[in-house]
């Protein structure tokens, strides 16, 4: 698709003529060295630019993408493969619909088992915003593979008031990046410890995501209220 080229072609632009800031990112770093998979995680709204932090690290490798099968995943996943991206499409199952979300759980676990690495936006494909899904955490708990979280924020940018906040990133600017901790999963985890897993994701995520806008000086993205029914804040700029 003509559309998912022209994203990828505008995300490696704002990428290449970003003056970026890389904060923590030996944590990374030390993962890649010791030739272990690893599940990428950073939020849906922060798609566009997500590409940057893993690329320009020595040692990094190609990693499939969990990629939604709506109209707009294929322009996604035509953008993704352009800045470096492998591609997985399915999203979660629901009720009476399935959407290949099975599917793609045991691709991704083939790829992991095999040394390849993933990257997910725990909060895909459709919220709440900042909110893991359970998702990842049965991905890690089935093949050990750790968790890293990735934030990044750009000072000129566009923050869309759509359900994850996305951000469009503008270039000629200044940005960062700043990498988070792992999380890892055990195998035998019961459903307490996987809980426990789930909110301490959702904490760093928010955190490295939010320590990004504070260093760009940009104002920070929130996570969506849990069930309150009432209408949320619009998005600052």
């Amino acid at each position: 698709m003509a559309i998912g080229r022209l994203v990828g072609a505008y995300m490696l632009f704002c990428g290449w003529t970003t003056r970026w800031e890389r904060v923590n990112c030996e944590l990374a770093e030390e993962v890649w060295a010791s030739g272990a998979p690893v599940i990428v995680c950073y939020w849906h709204g922060r798609i566009m630019q997500s590409h940057v932090g893993w690329r320009k690290s020595e040692g990094a490798p190609r990693t499939l993408m969990l990629i939604s099968q709506s109209k707009e995943g294929e322009a996604i996943s035509q953008a993704c493969r352009m800045v470096g991206l492998d591609v997985i499409r399915g999203s979660t199952d629901k009720a009476h619909k399935r959407k290949g979300g099975a599917e793609a759980l045991r691709g991704m676990v083939r790829h992991i088992r095999s040394g390849g690495s993933v990257a997910i936006t725990p909060d895909g494909p459709k919220g709440p915003r900042m909110r893991v899904q359970p998702g990842v955490i049965q991905l890690a708990r089935l093949t050990g593979a750790p968790m890293i979280c990735l934030g990044w924020a750009t000072r000129r940018r566009k923050v869309f008031n759509s359900w994850d906040r996305f951000v469009l990133p503008a270039p000629f600017g200044r940005g960062a990046f700043v990498w988070g901790g792992l999380v890892r999963v055990a195998r035998d985890a019961d459903d307490a410890a996987m809980e426990a897993a789930r909110l301490a994701l959702e904490v760093e995520l928010t955190r490295v995501a939010q320590e990004a806008d504070q260093r760009a000086g940009v104002a920070t993205i929130e996570p969506a209220a849990v069930e309150t029914g009432q209408p949320e804040p619009a998005p600052a700029a």
